[in-house]
């Protein structure tokens, strides 16, 4: 895969489909672009170019832990950089999860960079905000605690980073302990604090000024809950809701082998998306269904 050097670290890319408008798909969790690739290669498929990556700190890019913006506008940030440096904007913009919260970051900060936004697996709500907090932030500083930076090292996360990039340990062991809590703490706190605004990563005001049309699918879980699809669907005006599973499942977070078997349905509504906001070029009726 080729490697971009992105506001001074190192990214991890691949462009799947050679010519066609462009999409960007960011995966969700702290999950490598391998969890997009597929989708990515359907979309491709269907006659478009689209950009997946390693955010920085995950998959084979570089690990940087700066508290310079939230974790999101960092890697909203980069994406912009990349796909600026790629001659890749405007495009429709897309994730996941964390991918999704990336993407509506991204439609706020570079508004004339985006073309319409695909997201799925909303994430909103106490125990989402609570239990990502813990799973992103938490955990790394209990061992940055116990064990300082060698701990953080073996922690099954950035040890996987180490071993996709060697480098990225000397880059961790360089970092003193104490100013790596802080820049966990205050991330964590920035999570947190999102508890209560309608979708993890942007309040009500903001996401009714999002005009491009978006396709959100939502998810069915306690961390991705359907009312938090549907309650970004309802306030951003060019959004259309469509549903996968429309059953809620009280676990706290949907196995994503089985998220992956609805994958052609995904793809199919995007790829149907996609056709009817390309050729409008600006907003399309909604569909909901």
């Amino acid at each position: 895969m080729p490697i971009a050097e992105i506001r001074g670290v190192a990214i991890n890319y691949d462009v799947l489909g050679r010519d066609g408008p462009w999409v960007a798909f960011s995966p969700g969790g702290r999950r490598p672009m391998a969890g997009v690739a597929s989708l990515a290669q359907r979309i491709a498929g269907a006659g478009y170019r689209v950009l997946i990556h390693d955010r920085r700190n995950c998959g084979a890019s570089d690990v940087v832990i700066d508290d310079a913006q939230s974790e999101y506008e960092i890697w909203a940030g980069d994406l912009h950089a990349l796909a600026s440096q790629l001659g890749a904007l405007p495009a429709f913009v897309g994730g996941g999860s964390s991918g999704c919260r990336l993407a509506l970051i991204f439609a706020l900060r570079y508004p004339e960079a985006v073309r319409g936004l695909l997201l799925w697996r909303v994430t909103g709500g106490r125990f989402a905000a609570q239990r990502l907090a813990r799973n992103y932030y938490g955990q790394f500083i209990d061992a940055a605690r116990d064990g300082g930076m060698a701990a953080v090292c073996d922690t099954e996360h950035f040890s996987e980073r180490i071993a996709a990039r060697p480098q990225n340990r000397e880059r961790l062991m360089a970092m003193d302990a104490n100013r790596f809590i802080e820049v966990m703490e205050k991330w964590e706190t920035g999570l947190k604090r999102d508890a209560d605004l309608p979708v993890i990563g942007a309040n009500e005001a903001e996401l009714r000024s999002i005009g491009v049309p978006a396709c959100v699918i939502p998810g069915n879980d306690k961390t991705h809950l359907r009312t938090a699809g549907e309650t970004l669907a309802r306030l951003m005006p060019g959004a259309e809701l469509r549903v996968l599973y429309p059953d809620h499942v009280d676990v706290d977070m949907w196995p994503p082998e089985e998220w992956a078997a609805k994958e052609p349905g995904q793809a199919a509504i995007f790829i149907d998306f996609l056709a009817r906001a390309d050729a409008d070029d600006g907003l399309i009726p909604a569909r909901r269904v």
